[in-house]
Formats: structure tokens, sequence, C-alpha cells
């Protein structure tokens, strides 16, 4: 018996854990049937979620072929899975969920000559690519979610991406599947010629009756197939068996499957074909505005041969201006659009390709479309403009408002690009109709606008108005000859119409494909034929009312810490690899739970539970937090802006309460204290990381790895230097009094950078009050200690305001530090104004430091020892997500004489405390050998490597044996004799 969405709890546990354990006896991948697993994997990044009996990560096709017998043995549905990024519904479901993502992304052979590759499924686009370039090639489907979408999700959903109008969709690039069908045997699938087919028909297993039954069945329909598939090229809808009643094409399976969301075979490997990677690629970016005259100008740039046209309307611009990582498109665009037009030309003349940008302009401005073209030709001209664009899903969705969200239900409707202007302007007015507003972004030149309502499914009403709205549109689009599902697929939101849209005759002929491929409807069924209602299984109405919680820090957000981890729709940016921060444990691990969107399920499945408080202290769920390094990365690079770091600080704070506090969290909570201690009793207190007895007794006793080398503290630190100096050594101060931060770490231990901020400063004309008195509690809050963060933050924040003169800016040398009196304080001390005084004033050194060069308060000299060097530089996690590079970088390029580079390196790893935590050592070096550590390796030995963190300098050293500079060390060395 199949379990339906309906079993109750205790037949889910039964069956359950016998099955759990036969799995784990017979695979050799890893099983996961508790119940926090179950729950991150009852979402996809759609508005579904089904509960599945438990998870399975397969480590090769043999445990795929395992999961699928006993699944069949047990009477139990089998859901394949890439990165879960699917947006109908597909990947959720009753059963066994299959997630191939996390170590089945091998690329087993590319052959540049034949222009292929042979990839195991769970192989990433980008992942691909990256390997074909070398070869000036790549993979022709170019999808929005290329960072983290699987080939076998792709070949799942047919997907396409913004290039489908030169390069087609992923079926016109796959060549051959290996796949276990529903039976767990194995087949091979490639076009066949007819001697071929022949021979694969006869026997008895079920690969040969599918091929010898398929045929007939194609022949008994192929009037219907002929006339009940859309017109229109670019489908990802129902089954392809228009492919296969082509006379001109040889039989071929392969094809076949692609598009059929894992309901008539599991993909292992996939043999696909690669194009030719253009050497170039420039846009024009049209400015308009409204969005309807952003979709007429679509055919006049259709006109010119593009390789894309792309929309983006105000919604997803006015987000993009509100985060750190992605306002620098304001910068580039003219005036306030209210709409953008991509138009991208691609080839490897890029005179001819900037010709093409020049003849669209001139077509537009004759026509009277839009009122400024931007040229953008060069990769630095684009980065900006890039970034927003592929992150135009995550940016509407960040304009939800609780439970109000942009949904996807209509997203994926396509017709003729000439009809696109009518369709549109006609959907509008549904829309209007129902009083609804929408973000609007997509590929113009194809014909698909994925237009996302705002609706609450909480709200009955609002479920009913979904639903009247999909069936308007479902008409609408048919009515132009287009298709409902244009390359994000059917699934749970769109199967239901399935028989209205391709007529009684050929939906039946496909529950017949679905009943031979699939005669006990074992493979992810309910999806293309045979589904629930589109308003079944949707996940915001099942979720219970959040229960009452008394936390510590002030989330911002109406319904508090569960509405703040519920900003997460599951989209998996956090599931990027080998570009930005977010999420650095997941890039180490390949592991779900250690993603930003794992972890935040899971503390929303906890803060779903009767008693929250009691819930957030579950082993289980610090299981699934333990790993976060709290970097912050997420805030910023995160377009909803989940911030993982105070929601794990929080939760921390509940498990204490529950269980207590431990040791070494207390222990490196007073750091500040800790390092006092330390530099007041230097050098007696550099004994124990010196000492492999009392190293090993650390280890034991408190969790402190004895691999990792200690800070060594100085005696003479920064506040002692700063008191001693002699009065007359200083110089004027016309640009009036600044407050500088004696941080916890380098004060201690790192005294030489302080006292360069504080020489630099004074040469500037500043007059520096270094405050020294007290703890910003940063490190108490990254333990959980939230009640002595607070009351550290508290007197930290008085004392400034009390001691200090008010028009003073605060600054310092470590960002944590500094970063914390920006953001973290306003969660600590929501209505303390004090506070609010205090981060009105907080700015970064470099800041202050440029602003003096430039004006010419501080001269730096031409011949320098750094002067013809580059300058590798790696920023803060926290700088980063706070305010960005930007200033630092800026003031490394004063220096004269230096090439600064900046490297994408993501987190270091270590993370202030993380990195000397035994259980975390491995993991925080897993991270910096990601891409930091070959990066300082690689550098030549002049190079000069430059950090801002504390933590970032000793990972460094540690990892590379490579020491970094301080930014503010090397402006001191680079400054002239007389300062100014």
């Amino acid at each position: 018996m199949t379990i339906s969405t309906e079993s109750t709890e205790s037949e889910h546990d039964a069956l359950g854990g016998d099955l759990a354990r036969r799995l784990r006896a017979d695979l050799d991948g890893e099983v996961g049937f508790d119940d926090y697993s179950r729950h991150l994997f009852a979402r996809d990044a759609s508005m579904y979620a089904i509960t599945p009996l438990g998870v399975v990560f397969p480590k090769r096709a043999e445990d795929v072929q395992a999961v699928v017998a006993i699944a069949a043995e047990f009477g139990v549905s089998v859901v394949p899975r890439g990165a879960g990024t699917s947006l109908a519904g597909q990947t959720t479901g009753p059963g066994i969920v299959l997630d191939l993502s996390r170590h089945m992304r091998r690329i087993i052979a590319l052959e540049p000559d034949g222009r292929t590759a042979l990839v195991e499924t769970g192989v990433v686009q980008d992942q691909l690519n990256r390997a074909a370039a070398p070869h000036g090639l790549m993979f022709g489907p170019d999808t929005s979610t290329s960072n983290r979408a699987t080939i076998g999700g792709m070949i799942g959903n047919n997907s396409a991406g913004s290039g489908s109008l030169r390069y087609g969709m992923t079926i016109d690039h796959v060549r051959a599947l290996d796949v276990v069908l529903a039976d767990a045997s194995t087949a091979h699938l490639a076009p066949l010629t007819a001697r071929e087919h022949a021979d694969r028909a006869r026997g008895t297993g079920l690969d040969a009756r599918i091929h010898r039954e398929l045929p007939a069945l194609v022949a008994a329909h192929t009037d219907a197939i002929a006339a009940g598939f859309p017109k229109h090229w670019r489908r990802a809808g129902g089954y392809r068996l228009d492919r296969l009643a082509r006379e001109d094409t040889p039989f071929d399976l392969a094809k076949f499957v692609v598009g059929s969301e894992g309901t008539l075979a599991v993909s292992t490997r996939a043999l696909v074909d690669l194009v030719p990677k253009p050497k170039h690629t420039v846009f024009a970016v049209g400015h308009f505005t409204s969005v309807a005259g952003a979709i007429e100008a679509t055919q006049d740039a259709l006109a010119c041969d593009p390789a894309a046209v792309e929309l983006m309307d105000r919604t997803i611009l006015d987000l993009s201006r509100q985060k750190i990582e992605y306002a620098s498109l304001s910068t580039v665009l003219e005036g306030d659009p209210d709409a953008l037009l991509f138009v991208s030309f691609t080839g490897d003349d890029e005179r001819e390709l900037i010709a093409s940008v020049q003849r669209l302009t001139k077509l537009w401005q004759k026509h009277g479309h839009g009122y400024h073209t931007l040229a953008a030709v060069t990769p630095a001209d684009q980065t900006a403009l890039l970034k927003v664009r592929k992150s135009s899903l995550g940016l509407l969705m960040a304009a939800s408002e609780g439970t109000r969200r942009p949904l996807a239900f209509i997203e994926d409707t396509a017709v003729d690009p000439v009809h696109l202007s009518a369709y549109t302007a006609r959907l509008k007015k549904v829309l209007d109709r129902h009083g609804l507003s929408a973000g609007f972004y997509g590929h113009c030149s194809v014909g698909c606008l994925h237009i996302r309502p705002f609706l609450d499914v909480t709200d009955p009403a609002q479920r009913q108005t979904m639903r009247e709205v999909a069936e308007e549109i479902k008409d609408l689009v048919t009515e132009y000859g287009g298709v409902n599902s244009s390359e994000h697929g059917d699934g749970l939101a769109r199967s239901e119409f399935n028989r209205e849209l391709f007529g009684d005759e050929l939906y039946e002929a496909m529950r017949r494909v679905k009943g031979l491929f699939d005669p006990d409807n074992r493979l992810n069924p309910g999806k293309i034929v045979d589904a629930p209602a589109m308003t079944d299984h949707l996940r915001d109405a099942a979720l219970p009312p959040a229960p009452g919680l008394r936390t510590r820090l002030d989330f911002e957000v109406a319904g508090g810490m569960r509405a703040a981890a519920d900003r997460c729709m599951n989209i998996g940016l956090c599931r990027k690899s080998d570009v930005g921060t977010m999420c650095p444990s997941y890039m180490a691990t390949r592991n779900e739970e250690d993603s930003t969107r794992g972890r935040a399920g899971a503390l929303v499945k906890a803060l779903s539970a009767p008693d929250p408080h009691k819930a957030l202290g579950d082993e289980r769920l610090h299981e699934v937090l333990d790993l976060c390094l709290m970097c912050k990365a997420c805030k910023s690079e995160c377009p909803l802006g989940v911030d993982m770091a105070s929601l794990k600080a929080e939760a921390l704070a509940h498990h204490h309460d529950e269980h207590g506090t431990p040791l070494r969290s207390r222990i490196f909570g007073a750091i500040r204290l800790l390092n006092r201690l330390g530099s007041a009793t230097a050098p007696v207190s550099n004994l124990p990381g010196r000492i492999p007895l009392l190293r090993r007794l650390l280890h034991r006793t408190v969790g402190i790895t004895p691999h990792r080398p200690l800070p060594r503290y100085t005696r003479q630190n920064l506040v002692r230097w700063f008191a001693r100096r002699p009065a007359a050594g200083r110089v004027a101060a016309p640009r009036g009094p600044v407050v500088m931060l004696a941080d916890s770490f380098t004060t201690f231990t790192e005294p030489e950078i302080g006292q360069a901020a504080v020489e630099l400063l004074e040469r500037a004309g500043w007059d520096v009050r270094l405050e020294s008195g007290g703890c910003c509690g940063r490190a108490a809050l990254s333990k959980g200690l939230l009640d002595e963060a607070s009351d550290k933050a508290f007197q930290l924040v008085h004392r400034l305001t009390e001691t200090t003169p008010a028009e003073a800016p605060i600054t310092g040398c470590e960002p944590s530090c500094l970063m914390t009196l920006r953001d973290e304080h306003k969660a600590l001390l929501p209505l303390d104004s004090a506070r609010e005084a205090v981060t009105g004033r907080v700015r970064q050194l470099e800041e202050l430091l440029t602003e003096a060069i430039d004006d010419g308060g501080l001269t730096l000299r031409t011949d320098s020892w750094l002067s013809g060097r580059t300058l590798l530089y790696h920023g803060h996690c926290h700088q980063k997500a706070e305010v960005g590079t930007a200033a630092t970088v800026a003031m490394l390029r004063r220096i004269p004489g230096v090439e600064v580079t900046e490297v994408d390196a993501g987190c270091c790893g270590m993370a202030g405390s993380f990195g000397f935590e035994s259980e975390h050592y491995d993991v925080s070096m897993t991270v910096g050998e990601d891409r930091l550590f070959p990066a300082v390796r690689a550098a030549s030995e002049d190079t000069v490597v430059v950090a801002t963190g504390a933590s970032c300098r000793q990972q460094i050293f540690h990892g590379t044996e490579r020491n970094a500079w301080h930014p503010v060390q090397l402006v001191r060395e680079a400054l002239a004799a007389d300062g100014g």
C-alpha cells in the first residue's frame, strides 16, 4: 500500500522505523528519518509542503536501485530531488525523498572534440560550465538558478532559462540517460535504430515492455497528439508524446523522459551536449516608464537577432536598492525606470556585438521606445546588472509581508512574443479585477513572463481567488496558442489542469504512459497526471499559528522570531558554491541541513511547536544549527535577508535556559576579560599554547582543539601604549575628536594595528579618544549569552554617549566589533535612544583615512616598499554583510603603485571561536580550503596578503603560513615622513 499524505503519524512512525533500518542496512548513502530531516525535505521552492517518510542521500546508482526496490517492498513512493528549487511542487511528496545532489555530483567524462559531457545527475549547472569553460564550451540552457540547479533537476523540469531563444531547452541537449525504472531495473536510454528498438522490445522485463508497447500507444493517438499539444515550442508540460510521434527522428526515450518530473524513471547519469561558449556578451539595457512600454519594445529587440531579451519591473529594482549585495545596480541606471529590458548579444566579434547594441538603440529611438539605453560592454559594466537579473525571484520574494507572498502558479505561461503585449495587457486586467498586485520579470524573447501575484493562502477567500485566477489565465493562454508550463513544469501547481489543456484523449494517453512506466504509481505520484487540486497541500495554509515566545532579541518583523525564520522561501541561493560567502558550512558539507534554508526550516518547525521555548532546546535542532559560523552572509546575500546569525544566537539562549550554559561558551563569551588577563600576565599566559600536555588538557576539559595555535598575548597592549605616549608627540586636531574602540582582540594580541590606526588618525588631524572600558558584547552574543551581551551593549552605549562628544565619529580596527554597534545593538537595545545616537556615529576607519588622503590630510609616499606590489585582500564577513568592502578597497588603492585584488573567497572558516572548537576544527579548515587558502598559496611571494579581521589573519597564517597585514598597517607603511 502506498502511504498517502493523510496517513497518521503513528503509521508513519511504525513503517518509517522498519523502512529506515532496512535502508541503512542496504545502502552506502545516509538515511534521515528523524522529524527534522523529514520536515526539511517536505518543501521545495514552491508554495507546497508534503512531509515524507524520510530522506535518502544515495552515493551511487546502485543506492538508487536499492531505494526503488525497497520502496516497492514496503509499498511507498519515491520522490527524486536535485537542489529542491522547483517552483511548482515537483519535489514534494510522501514516501522516500531521494536527494541526488549531495553525493552524486561527479563529472565522469568531458569530451571537448565531441562536445559532450557525461555527468551524474547531481552535478550543478555552473559546476559543469566551469569544467567546460577551459575548452570554450558550456551547457546551453542557462537558468537563473545555475549556481545550485542540478542537471537532474533540469532534466526533470525540462528547464530553459534566459538563453532559450538561441539554445532551446534541456530536452534539446540530452543525448542519453542512465535511469532506474519503477521495477528497480536499470536502463540506458538513447536514440535507437529500428533494429536496436526491436531488440530492446524482446523480453519480459519492464524495459522491454516499454519499448514494445509505447510505439503502439503513440500510433493509437496520432491525431490527438497532433491536435492536443500547444503550437508554441517552449513547452514543459505533460509527457512529450509529440517527440515520439515525429517520423523524422529515431525512437528516443532519453528525450521522452525529459520533463517527466521523476514520474517515469529516476535519472542517475546523463550524456549531454555542450555548445561553444561565446567569447563576448554585451547588453543593451533599455529604460522604460512602464512594463507595457518595455514589452512593446520587444519586437524591435528581436529584429536585431539577440541572444536573449529579459524584463525586470520596478518591484525588483526597488528591492535591489535596499540590499547592499545588489545596491550597486542603482549607480549605473539613468533616472528611475519603471522597467528595464536587458537585451544581450553574444558572439566572438565584440565590434559586431557593439554595432548590434547601437542598431537597437537607434531602432528604439526611432519608434519612441524607452527614454534611455545603457550599453554594458565589459564584464565590469555588467556585474551589477547580472547579479540583480539572476536574483529577480529572490528579490521579488523579499517583498513578502508575513504570509502574503508573491506565489508561483501563473508564472510559467508563454505565448508567441508577437502576442506578448496583448496577452500581458489582458492578464493584467484579470489581476486588476481580482484586486491583485504582482511582480513582472522573465523572458520576453520567448514570450514567457514570470508573473507572481501577491496572495495570502492562509485566507480561504484568497485561496479561492488563486484558483479563479489560475483557471482564467489557463484559458487566456490557450486562447493565444500558448502554454501553461513553459520551463518550470507542472508539479502540484498546474498538473490538475492538464486534462483541460490537452483534451480527454491525449490526457488518457498520458495516463497510459504513466501506467506503462510505473504500474504501481511508485515514482513521484500526483504530478502531470492524476494530480490533487492545486489548492491542496499549501504549506502556509497548513502551518499552525505561531505560539507566543519571549525573545531577548528584537527581530523587527511582525510575528517575531518565527516570522523572521519563515521569510525563507527555499529558493536555495544558500546552496551555491564557489562564489560569495553564503553559506560556508553548506559549501563544506553539501548537506541540506547545513544551508541557511535548512536551518530556517528547522527553526520554523521548532517555533511552531506548542511550547517553542522547549522546542528551541531540542538537541536535534542544535545539530542543525551547530555548523552555522554566524558569518552573517545570509543577511546580505540571501535576497530575503534571513539573518541566521541572530536566529542562532536566540536559539542558543533558549538552549542554555533548558540545559545550562557550557563552560566553553562562558569562556569565549568573556573573551575581553580573558584577553585582558592574558595580556596582563604575558609572557607566562602564552605557555599553554606551547606545551603539548596543556593543549591536550584544554582539548579534554574545554574542547579547544590542540591543532590550532592560540593567540599570543602582548604585555605592552594598545591601552598601555596609548596611556604612556608623551603628550608632546601629538599633533593638532583640526578635524575634532574621534572615538576609537579598543576592541577585545587586536588590543591585546596585535596592538601594532591599533597603534597604526591612532597614528594615522592623529596625522590626519583627529583628536583620538581611545574607548577601552568595555566590550561591545559581540563574543557573548555569538555564544547565546544574550543577557550578558545586552548588559555589555548597554554599558558601552551609555558610556559612549555620556563621556564622548556627540559629534565625534566612532571607529575601530576590528570589523566584527564595530559592526556590532550598527547591527546587533539594534536587536539587543531596540528602544534605547542612546543606542540610536551611537549607531548613527559609527564610521569605518577606512572611510576616515580615505577622506584624509583625498583632502591632503595624509600624504602617502610614491616610493614605499609597497609600490609595484599586488595586495591580495580578503574582507571580513561581517563587514561584507553590513557595509561591504568598497571603503577598504578604495583606501588600499590610494597607496601609490599598488594593484589591489579582492579575492572572492567567502568566509575564512575561523569565525571567532568556531575554529578553536575541537569538533569544528575540520569544518573550519575545509571552509578555508574552499577558496581562500588556494588563492593565498597561488599568490607570488612578493604579493602582500591583507585581511581586516583578526580571525581571518589567524586562519590565513594557520592554513598557508603567510602573514596577513591589516589594511591600516599598510597605509601607515606608505605614510610620508611629514604625514601630510
